[in-house]
């Protein structure tokens, strides 16, 4: 799930179709049943979500990588992302484009999280 109210993210989830990034269901979070997903709206505002079929949950650079490895091709990319180290620094970097979202290409001032 993503923040459909964010044109950065609107605009990252229309290229995952373009680079063939598969996942079942992509759905702002504004429109999933949160209660039912146990999840908050601060969450979800705060970062990508990604729920398994089994309920589990990933956020951040976690449900990037979920994402690639459910995606042929990008699977070795997924892995990447959370190997020792660089699980590390690709979590600093998600929280660093998440915090300047509003400022990146499709970014807007919407996109701004709350402080």
């Amino acid at each position: 799930m993503y923040d459909g109210d964010c044109g950065f993210c609107t605009t990252s989830v229309g290229l995952m179709a373009r680079l063939r990034i598969h996942a079942d269901a992509v759905i702002p979070w504004q429109h999933a049943d949160l209660e039912a997903l146990d999840l908050t709206p601060e969450e979800c505002t705060e970062k990508l979500q990604w729920v398994s079929d089994d309920g589990g949950h990933r956020s951040g650079h976690e449900a990037v990588a979920q994402l690639l490895l459910g995606s042929r091709g990008w699977q070795p990319v997924g892995w990447l992302l959370l190997a020792p180290g660089v699980s590390w620094a690709a979590a600093r970097l998600y929280d660093w484009v998440a915090a300047h979202r509003m400022s990146l290409p499709g970014g807007t001032p919407a996109c701004k999280r709350a402080a």
